[in-house]
């Protein structure tokens, strides 16, 4: 090989390695747009045109969204906007903002429970939620117990565990608060069997499951956050009771698991 040949060899391959590095930067850019796109929550007037994120098109409905994400849009679409259904919200927080009931009970009729240790949200819901009974206590695996819980200025993120309210900069100030099991608030409200469960309440999934009849109530449709940290538990769970997940939701909604019972 000449070196005049052995020159261009490396020419070629110098310039094989910045397109890759190239390649990657575009990568990583890309990946970077659809994160963000993610953290805005899915704006209810952006519309989707290819890729994963096609499959949120046919669950679009007008109007505005309450729920954080795109759960309302699941739960109206699961449900084929079915009236007078019964719902279990834990972690249910603000009576509209971030909220995935708040459509079910005010545009579909739908009636339940609101589960949420934060006792300020009370009066709101009695106010402008009449068909929901708020229950300001912690969901757990015991009741008539109490709980250190930590809770940041704007009440969005209050949790059990300091060390998650930190990770969003926000450790909060703690309280004690009151524990229920979700059995327990369901018999006490005479309630037979639940529609819909939805679950938030940053990590203490796993407990709040623990102290929940699950085939008792036997919910047609949950939706649980999932953070890594209690994953596999929540899986487990449903595995055990024979739910499995609704495949149709795994990639439009990022942030939660949605389980049907076996059929």
């Amino acid at each position: 090989m000449t070196n005049e040949t052995r020159a261009a060899s490396a020419s070629r391959r110098k310039y094989i390695r910045l397109t890759l590095v190239e390649v990657i930067a575009l990568v990583v850019v890309v990946s970077a747009l659809t994160v963000t796109v993610y953290r805005e929550r899915l704006r209810p007037h952006f519309f989707f045109s290819e890729g994963p994120l096609a499959e949120l098109v046919p669950l679009q409905k007008g109007g505005s969204r309450s729920s954080m994400g795109v759960e309302e849009w699941i739960v109206r679409d699961y449900f084929q906007d079915r009236r007078n259904g019964v719902f279990l919200d834990v972690g249910a927080n603000h009576y509209q903002d971030r909220n995935n009931t708040y459509f079910l009970e005010t545009g579909l009729g739908w009636s339940g429970i609101a589960v949420d240790a934060l006792e300020e949200f009370a009066a709101d819901y009695k106010l402008h939620r009449p068909r929901t009974r708020y229950v300001a206590m912690f969901a757990s695996d015991v009741a008539d117990s109490r709980v250190q819980f930590f809770v940041p200025d704007n009440n969005l993120i209050a949790s059990g565990s300091k060390e998650f309210t930190s990770r969003y900069g926000a450790p909060g100030q703690p309280r004690e608060v009151p524990t229920t099991t979700l059995t327990s608030v369901l018999d006490q409200a005479g309630i037979s069997n639940i529609d819909y469960l939805s679950m938030d309440i940053e990590l203490a999934e796993p407990k709040a499951l623990a102290g929940f009849d699950i085939d008792r109530y036997k919910p047609e449709l949950v939706c649980i956050e999932a953070h890594p940290e209690v994953r596999q538990q929540i899986l487990e769970y449903f595995a055990r009771h024979e739910y499995v997940l609704v495949g149709k939701y795994l990639r439009v909604d990022p942030h939660n698991l949605h389980f049907e019972p076996l059929r």
